[in-house]
Order: C-alpha cells, then sequence, then structure tokens
C-alpha cells in the first residue's frame, strides 16, 4: 500500500516556479517515493541537523525536504528547492 503525499503550500508554490521538465522529473521522484519511501533507487538521506524536515529526496540538482509518519503513511513534502539554497 503507498503512502499519502501531502505537499505545503510553499513546496508547492516553489515547484510551480521551476521548469516543466525538472517538475517532472521531481513529480516522478516524489511518485516513487510515495510508492516505497525504501526504494534503493532513490536518493533519500536522512539529515541530521535539520529543524524543518528529517529526510531528503534527491533529484538531480533539487532537494525535495520532507517528513516520513510511518504509523499512518503520510509523506509531507515540505521544501523543494536547487541544492544550493535548500539547506539555508
Amino acid at each position: 500500500m503507498a503512502y499519502r503525499v501531502e505537499i505545503a503550500k510553499r513546496a508547492e508554490k516553489q515547484l510551480r516556479s521551476l521548469p516543466l521538465q525538472t517538475q517532472e522529473r521531481i513529480a516522478e521522484g516524489i511518485g516513487l517515493l510515495a510508492y516505497n519511501p525504501d526504494n534503493p533507487r532513490l536518493d533519500v538521506k536522512a539529515l541530521t541537523n535539520d529543524t524543518e524536515a528529517r529526510y531528503r529526496l534527491r533529484v538531480g540538482s533539487y532537494r525535495v525536504k520532507f517528513n516520513r509518519d510511518d504509523t499512518v503513511r503520510i509523506i509531507a513534502i515540505i521544501r523543494v528547492a536547487h541544492r544550493r539554497e535548500v539547506y539555508r
């Protein structure tokens, strides 16, 4: 059973400001994440010193910061940005 994805308004706005091809690649990555967050093909890492999110998904030079709740099977997308901006 797949996880439900919730995208914060801020993350949705950031995603829509990106080029269409990049939006599609990120959406595909989020879809794979929702289907199986433990997929070894995905580049997911735990964030150790981040107050905003506990995980990040790498899609090219963009990062998707998210939180994951396994008990209710929800993935909450917090932020989508280029790698040079996402950790600031």
